[in-house]
């Protein structure tokens, strides 16, 4: 049996916060601004998961009211989310994945945020696809006021 899962989430960038996309920490003047990590990427492949299963979203099992959540590791958050998906039988088919930031560049760290998703979810790199793309200087995206990821992922029942 198989469940197809989807997934946006979107945070402002923000001065005087590090900006964390894959769980990769990236040198960068702004910052994702969030109750957890406000790791776009993460959560975009967290929630298409959860999704997928019909738990519903990342803010239902991780909430911006509890201060347990305040700066979350959003690998930690994927971790917890592959222990449902394992408790309920699924593993990952496949994920394919988007960033959309303007700046900077992900293609350096692509490798390293696909090698993190694999192990959270415990499942072979070439299962996880990431690509990222530009604002080309239009919307939010591209006037740098904030970032989107989002995803789509494939379980299969083990």
């Amino acid at each position: 049996m198989f469940r197809i899962g989807q997934s946006v989430d979107i945070h402002q960038l923000v001065e005087g916060r590090r900006l964390i996309l894959g769980g990769v920490e990236i040198p960068h003047e702004k910052g994702l601004l969030g109750h957890s990590d406000a790791d776009v990427l993460l959560h975009a492949i967290a929630e298409s998961i959860l999704g997928a299963l019909a738990l519903g979203d990342l803010g239902k099992h991780f909430p911006d009211t509890d201060d347990a959540y305040k700066g979350m590791d959003s690998l930690w958050m994927l971790k917890q989310v592959y222990r449902l998906m394992d408790e309920k039988g699924y593993r990952i088919g496949n994920l394919d994945a988007l960033i959309m930031i303007e700046r900077p560049k992900m293609a350096p760290h692509i490798q390293k945020m696909r090698e993190n998703v694999a192990m959270a979810l415990h499942c072979d790199m070439d299962a996880v696809s990431i690509k990222a793309t530009r604002g080309e200087k239009m919307g939010f995206v591209g006037k740098e006021e904030g970032a989107q990821a989002q995803c789509v992922v494939l379980l299969m029942k083990k």
